[in-house]
């Protein structure tokens, strides 16, 4: 992984992927929707209901735009704007929530796992930050396995907290060796 700043923002690259925090322009795109002008370089079912919801709340939290908030999720070949990853920032007691979602044209490609490790590990080199944790409803076992996949462990310590329906992860220094 290999990271690069600019003006505005910290983009991230994986072997096949790059993860770049949003522009005002994009989250505009995405609300404004089948009334707007859809920009060139996304996907065909670019934006999801997620990426809908993001882009309403990335207004009320202005750091999700920071270097440690939300990425859109495109491939390095091409360009494609194929999702969105984020964490939710600022960290509680040191504990960071990220969540993910890879448009469904480009699922069961591994994007979602390349990106969550990218970010995890970015996010777990942040001050102040010692874990990343992630929820993820138990009926989506392909996102489980993604957080499997990429080094994430269930979390134990929280299992009395889940519900039925959610379980729990969480990625520690300690799992990097940070």
């Amino acid at each position: 992984m290999h990271s690069s700043s600019s003006q505005d923002h910290t983009e991230l690259a994986t072997e096949r992927l790059v993860l770049r925090t949003w522009t005002a322009a994009e989250v505009l795109a995405v609300l404004d929707g089948e009334t707007g002008e859809r920009p060139a370089g996304w996907a065909g079912d670019f934006p999801s209901e997620g990426d809908t919801v993001i882009a309403t709340l990335l207004g009320d939290h202005p750091d999700w735009l920071g270097p440690y908030g939300h990425r859109l999720i495109i491939e390095r070949d091409g360009g494609l704007v194929v999702g969105s990853i984020g964490l939710f920032w600022p960290p509680a007691e040191g504990v960071l929530e990220l969540g993910y979602g890879v448009v469904a044209s480009r699922r069961g490609r591994g994007y979602a796992t390349e990106a969550t490790r990218a970010l995890a590990g970015f996010a777990l080199a942040a001050p102040g930050v010692h874990t990343v944790a992630a929820g993820v409803e138990l009926p989506n076992p392909a996102s489980l396995r993604v957080l499997e996949k990429a080094g994430f462990a269930r979390d134990d310590a929280g299992a009395a907290e889940e519900t039925e329906a959610v379980a729990r992860f969480r990625l520690t220094r300690d799992h990097l060796g940070q």
